[in-house]
């Protein structure tokens, strides 16, 4: 496959294996040019961006120079534009390095559907909307009717919009069986308001498009994986049983004991307090010095020698910043390891809420060495940790100084993969790349060679449809999509502000959901106090133990989900297209494919004993509770507490195993 430019009477046109991808005519032409105006502004990882571009070209017109096409504006006027082929990539180079933006309309069929954007928690079909890419906090709410995100949007522009997200990636596959991906780090925006087109923009002079083409969508997704790395298995102990969260310090072993003791499966603690805690308004955050707080966890080695011979792994905390007031703040400061004010010599400090931190300059490679060796390997690994939340990544403001002169505007996207390189070091040096396993929210292109779980980030605990439970299921399809394969959530989920706090009922149905996710892992919020948790009462910790129990059940299941996406690029959590290619389907978000065989609608609306359920192809699915089988089609199914509605198809090689899970 390769793509091939054509010259037209009225201009010309570049084709994809015969596919028309791009058409540029004088009346319509396919690349504008402008000089940008920008105005970047961030309130505690929330950033307001906005630009007012002058001197907006068209470049109508084009010729054939050698293996190149040159565009400019008139007939008689200078190029303004290069646009070169290389296999399945079209360079982009602006030849005036005044001008700073471009505009990039590819060919859109009546009809067409995309998806991709990196992990979207609103929106798993992208049709019909405008997706910037900027790594960012999600926002608050996100839903600009909603009073939560108006009281947010006051406290520092934190109540987001339904496309503000950690990860995002500027990828999107279309239902006409091709992707592109952009390749720059730039400050860019997918825009697919009009019918006739795709229109890219792009904040830099100089970049690529690639293109990808497959005859079925699981052969697109899997190009994809390959293309930008694919993740190692996850390791028996993350995918057996429930990873539980506690932030309780030394108490935290005792409650443990007791949810134990009520019969969960559980493979692992994480205290992500284990190197201490500062009580902010906003709740109970984090010591951001990464090593073990001694008072808050008493003799913390010996407990975690005591788990492991449990067969329980002990998990942390860590992130790429340090807090001023904390040793190894000083410490970097010393190795130069510190981002810089533009002004001066000073480390930049970032406002976290309530307390600064510097940020680690990953673009010294002697600093990103510090910290995977000094930090994650001799604090963490060596300490005992089997895995950790390796947390944020999207603060990265855009007016320091970086250590390899980079423009931070160009590096702000890039942080996070930075940020996942310094942690998949820091394991690979152990020889536990396969067997550690860390968590990421924050990510963009790269990202997927690096960081070997993602999670979805940081959720109200309520049910509302751009920032509740349902956004978890898009962040996991979306993100899949782009070539990460494992996805999880907060069990529970963990912003509570302005008296929004949990149900039982969403307590319970998140704990459903966690069970039929690669890794179910729980949390207790950034108000612990204010929120029920997994163990509040005996009713709450027996669903909760129940639900570990599947979990666990489900391993070999799971373990061959991983197996397949080594192998294929796959995601264990599919789009019902992935392997149902029907328009009908190309929009549903509220539930999955867990891989081929089995079918998940979780209950992720309030106060629901029942939800509808599209069965699709032209097989019968067997309910996994009641064993009935179910013809294809849309059903409404009974979905009591602990049985949500769950489907599996009659003919695969685990069905002894899924029926087994319906059995007391």
């Amino acid at each position: 496959m390769a793509l091939t430019f054509t010259i037209r009477e009225d201009g010309f046109a570049c084709l994809l294996a015969g596919r028309e991808i791009v058409c540029s005519t004088g009346e319509t032409p396919a690349f504008t040019i402008a000089r940008g105006n920008p105005d970047v502004r961030m309130v505690r990882g929330n950033f307001a961006i906005d630009d007012a571009p002058t001197d907006c070209t068209a470049l109508p017109f084009a010729h054939i120079e050698g293996d190149s096409l040159l565009l400019s504006s008139a007939t008689d006027a200078a190029p303004l534009l290069r646009l070169s082929v290389s296999g399945d990539s079209l360079d982009v180079a602006v030849l005036d390095p005044a001008f700073d933006r471009v505009w990039v309309d590819l060919t859109a069929q009546p009809g067409e559907h995309v998806w991709g954007g990196g992990e979207q928690m609103s929106y798993l079909d992208l049709s019909g909307r405008r997706f910037p890419i900027w790594t960012s906090e999600p926002g608050v709410g996100r839903d600009k009717s909603t009073q939560l995100t108006r009281l947010m949007d006051e406290q520092g522009m934190a109540g987001g919009d339904y496309w503000w997200t950690n990860y995002p990636q500027p990828t999107f596959l279309s239902s006409s069986l091709y992707a592109c991906h952009l390749g720059s780090s730039a400050y860019s925006v997918l825009d697919f308001t009009h019918a006739a087109r795709h229109r890219i923009e792009v904040w830099e002079g100089a970049f690529s498009l690639e293109f990808f083409a497959a005859r079925t969508m699981p052969a697109l997704v899997g190009a994809l994986s390959s293309r930008f790395g694919r993740q190692p298995a996850l390791p028996d102990w993350a995918i057996g049983g429930a990873i539980v969260g506690l932030k309780e310090g030394e108490a935290s072993f005792a409650r443990l004991d007791a949810i134990v003791d009520a019969g969960a499966a559980v493979s692992g603690l994480w205290c992500e307090d284990w190197i201490g805690i500062r009580q902010t308004s906003f709740g109970r955050r984090l010591f951001w010095d990464w090593s073990w707080n001694e008072a808050r966890y008493p003799n913390l080695p010996a407990r975690i020698a005591a788990l492991a011979a449990r067969g329980i792994r002990f998990l942390g905390y860590v992130n790429p910043y340090l807090a001023n007031d904390g040793a190894q703040y000083r410490e970097a400061l010393a190795g130069g390891h510190l981002a810089l004010r533009q002004d001066s010599d000073e480390p930049y400090l970032v406002d976290f809420g309530e307390f600064d931190c510097g940020v680690v300059d990953f673009t010294n490679p002697a600093s990103l060495d510090w910290f995977a060796e000094r930090v994650i390997g001799r604090e963490m690994l060596d300490f005992g940790l089997s895995g950790w939340m390796a947390d944020f990544g999207e603060y990265l403001p855009v007016d320091l100084r970086l250590h390899d002169g980079s423009d931070p505007m160009l590096l702000h996207n890039r942080w996070p993969v930075l940020w996942a390189e310094a942690n998949a070091r820091a394991i690979a040096s152990r020889g536990l790349t396969g067997e550690a396993v860390f968590f990421m929210r924050a990510g963009f292109s790269g990202v997927q060679a690096h960081c070997p779980l993602l999670w979805a980030g940081d959720q109200s605990v309520d049910f509302t449809r751009h920032d509740g439970i349902n956004t978890v299921l898009t962040a996991a399809l979306s993100a899949g999509l782009v070539g990460n394969a494992y996805s999880h959530s907060d069990v529970g989920g963990y912003t509570s502000l302005h008296g929004n706090v949990r149900t039982v009922d969403l307590l319970k149905r998140w704990c459903e959901l966690g069970a039929f996710s690669p890794v179910m892992r729980s949390h207790e919020g950034n108000r612990p106090d204010d929120n029920l948790q997994i163990d509040s009462d005996a009713d709450l910790l027996a669903h909760f133990a129940a639900m570990s129990r599947l979990h666990l059940a489900l391993a070999p299941y799971v373990r061959h989900l991983s197996d397949e996406a080594v192998a294929t690029g796959l995601p264990v959590q599919r789009p019902l297209f992935l392997h149902y290619f029907e328009q009908a389907l190309f929009g549903v978000q509220d539930q999955y494919l867990y891989g081929a065989d089995m079918l998940v609608a979780p209950v992720v609306e309030a106060d629901a004993t029942a939800r509808s359920v599209i069965l699709p192809g032209d097989r019968p699915w067997r309910h996994l509770w009641s064993g009935e089988d179910f013809a294809p089609g849309t059903h409404v199914i009974e979905a009591p507490y602990g049985q949500p509605p769950v489907f599996y198809q009659p003919g695969t090689a685990f069905a002894p195993l899924f029926a087994s899970l319906a059995k007391p």
